[in-house]
């Protein structure tokens, strides 16, 4: 068994550890803006393959000593790098956190990738040369007080990266947090969905994905495929798992619409790059037009809040027609609107059942539910 951290988004530690829970994982534990967590080979490979709201999983090798750079030199070099490195093998060492000798994550990053090649020339001469863009082993540094925790990225690009979005509106929704939002809504695929201010198309897509039972990572490739240890084997038996268990029918509608004709051509093409044309449906719809296409369900959308698009003056009149749509149009579903303006959210003129805290980016939100008897 193996120790690994998972990295989230701050506000979605609890859901990520609830996620890992359910793929078999162990000791799971959260903390800030990560889960820890124990498992074998297998578990590694379908923690990349099947979660749908983490960032990364990262292996952690070692937690050497960091006071300044010339310590962290050496306490690299006492790591067998044969190990996890080829000389043929290219690699990358990214870093987080800080210290106060060593406060530059690039001037880190440098210092430990020159041990790492340094160590490789005095036992055989031949140096790891250095690919920021796809390496062979991506290595990841987190600088924590006067220690560093060194640790193997297997995902390689971030595993929010499905893979299915090539059109990208404005102020897009990172998919982990649409997936995150519709495990905070509780939405089951019994259950129709819409999202009426949808944009480019990422949370029906994360529903449908859901749904139909699609293992997030399965279109992708990974960091943990170019490591010395790799089981393609046991990969390719996830694979095929995985592709075993999608389902191919919806029993309800799962909906998006925008007002804005570009960005509902961006959902067409997004959909279609993951293969759920036939499945989610889009349309260019007015708010003001929306009607609910089933007797109960889950509705969600994240509106303009004034930071990113829009102002707040401008936006009171669209919060304010969302709780007259939800309360003429919405009787017997729930609704949730994801804000970063507790002002604006208070346009909505009604009462909230639960509101949870969490982020989008950088920016501290606020999930408000509706419930519409």
């Amino acid at each position: 068994m193996n120790n690994y951290f998972a990295t989230v988004s701050r506000g979605l530690e609890e859901v990520a550890a609830d996620e890992l829970r359910r793929i078999g994982a162990g000791d799971v534990r959260p903390e800030f803006t990560g889960v820890h967590f124990r498992g074998d080979q297998k578990l590694l490979y379908k923690a990349n393959l099947w979660t749908r709201t983490t960032f990364r999983i990262l292996k952690p090798i070692a937690r050497v000593k960091s006071f300044n750079g010339d310590e962290l030199y050496r306490s690299i070099q006492k790591i067998d790098w044969s190990e996890y490195l080829d000389p043929d093998m290219t690699l990358a060492v990214t870093c987080t956190g800080k210290n106060k000798l060593l406060n530059h994550t690039h001037f880190t990053a440098l210092q430990i990738k020159n041990a790492i090649t340094d160590w490789q020339k005095v036992r055989g001469g031949k140096r790891s040369s250095v690919d920021t863009d796809k390496p062979d082993l991506q290595i990841n540094a987190h600088i924590d007080e006067k220690h560093c925790i060194i640790s193997l990225d297997s995902s390689g690009s971030s595993l929010h990266r499905r893979g299915y979005r090539p059109a990208i509106g404005a102020a897009p929704m990172k998919e982990t947090l649409a997936a995150a939002l519709l495990d905070m809504a509780e939405w089951t695929p019994d259950l129709a969905f819409l999202d009426p201010m949808c944009g480019s198309g990422t949370l029906p897509i994360e529903a449908t994905l859901k749904a139909l039972n699609v293992a997030p990572g399965l279109y992708r490739d990974f960091g943990f495929q170019t490591w010395l240890d790799y089981d393609r084997n046991l990969w390719q038996s996830l694979l095929k798992e995985a592709e075993a268990q999608q389902k191919h029918d919806l029993e309800i509608p799962i909906i998006g619409s925008d007002r804005d004709l570009q960005v509902i051509k961006q959902a067409f093409v997004n959909a279609e790059s993951s293969g759920l044309e036939d499945y989610v449906q889009f349309a260019r719809r007015e708010l003001e037009d929306v009607e609910a296409p089933a007797d109960h369900g889950v509705l969600i959308c994240n509106p303009p809040y004034g930071v990113r698009l829009g102002t707040e003056a401008e936006l009171g009149e669209l919060y304010k027609l969302l709780g007259d749509i939800f309360k003429q149009r919405f009787k017997g579903w729930t609704a949730y609107v994801l804000t970063g303006s507790m002002k604006l959210s208070k346009q909505v003129g009604l009462r909230t059942s639960k509101r949870i805290k969490l982020y989008n980016g950088a920016i501290p939100c606020t999930l408000l539910k509706y419930e519409m008897y």
